[in-house]
């Protein structure tokens, strides 16, 4: 379970598409960027496969809800 997740633009222009995120995963800090089509790029190390997955998911409905439902 993610705990503590944040996020804020990776942009001082916050039309452009694009957010950097980091929430704590089993006691480990976890940091990344968001980008507009949905990639995550690891920024402090890319977790083990099977529960990159997992995070991945967690982080996506995330955004979903935080930068694009919460706009509507």
């Amino acid at each position: 379970m993610l705990q503590h997740f944040q996020y804020q633009p990776l942009y001082r222009d916050e039309r452009i598409p694009g957010w950097t995120f980091s929430f704590y995963f089993s006691g480990i800090r976890m940091n990344g960027i968001y980008q507009q089509d949905g990639k995550i790029e690891w920024t402090s190390g890319k977790p083990d496969r099977e529960i990159e997955n997992i995070l991945e998911k967690q982080v996506h409905d995330l955004m979903i809800f935080h930068v694009y439902d919460l706009k509507r």
